[in-house]
């Protein structure tokens, strides 16, 4: 998360202090396209599923997730 907002501080920063806690990162929509959002959302869903589902449908998109 620290990686990503330091990355790009025009598109993404860090949610108020009593948020921290849930690693969430706020992102400025206006500033991000669809391709990068969604890689974004499906990295996301692939660290919180079990790994079986994540490779399950990494395959099924062609690609290993993040």
């Amino acid at each position: 998360r620290d990686a990503l907002v330091e990355s790009d501080p025009e598109k993404f920063s860090l949610p108020g202090q009593s948020d921290l806690r849930y690693h969430w990162v706020h992102v400025d929509l206006a500033a991000i396209d669809a391709a990068e959002m969604r890689e974004l959302v499906e990295d996301a869903w692939a660290f919180c599923v079990p790994k079986k589902v994540a490779a399950e449908y990494a395959a099924a998109q062609g690609y290993q997730p993040s």
